[in-house]
């Protein structure tokens, strides 16, 4: 998965979606883990969030620089 701006930038906006979508879903997987105590490393859910944050950031971008 995409972790750094240079390669969310190089995805269109449908690989983009893709994969917030994606890092949503992991988000939830690791909050059920943290839950039920099996989560290895409490860093990842920032990493996570921080990537979802990234990928909405560019798509706001380009809608903006569309209108």
């Amino acid at each position: 998965m995409a972790k750094d701006k240079k390669n969310f930038r190089d995805m269109t906006d449908e690989e983009l979606l893709k994969e917030i979508d994606a890092f949503k879903t992991e988000l939830f997987n690791l909050r059920f883990q943290l839950a039920t105590g099996q989560l290895d490393n409490p860093m990842r859910i920032r990493e996570v969030k921080k990537n979802i944050a990234r990928g909405k950031t560019i798509l706001r971008e380009r809608e903006l620089k569309r209108a």
